[in-house]
């Protein structure tokens, strides 16, 4: 363990752990899109204070098992009609 003014700390840099903001931006969605999920109790994340924050191994982990979640995609939306 580091220490830091004479208190032992985790040595974790903080290139491992992401912000709300770093990791709406990581996985390239809206950061509401980020707390639902957290809602929803389907992505890791823990609190410091009032804020969330997101260990970089973790989250890594959550993305190789949603890759292998994903199936052939289902079509939405309308059909083209066939012109006869």
């Amino acid at each position: 363990m580091a220490e830091l003014n004479g208190a032992p700390r985790a040595a974790v840099s903080q290139d491992e752990i992401f912000t709300i903001k770093e990791l709406s931006e990581h996985l390239r969605v809206h950061p509401t899109t980020i707390y639902r999920l957290l809602r929803q109790g389907r992505l890791p994340g823990f609190r410091v204070g009032s804020n969330w924050r997101f260990n970089r191994a973790a989250i890594e982990q959550w993305e190789q098992t949603q890759a292998s979640e994903i199936d052939i995609p289902i079509a939405r939306g309308r059909r083209k009609r066939n012109a006869n």
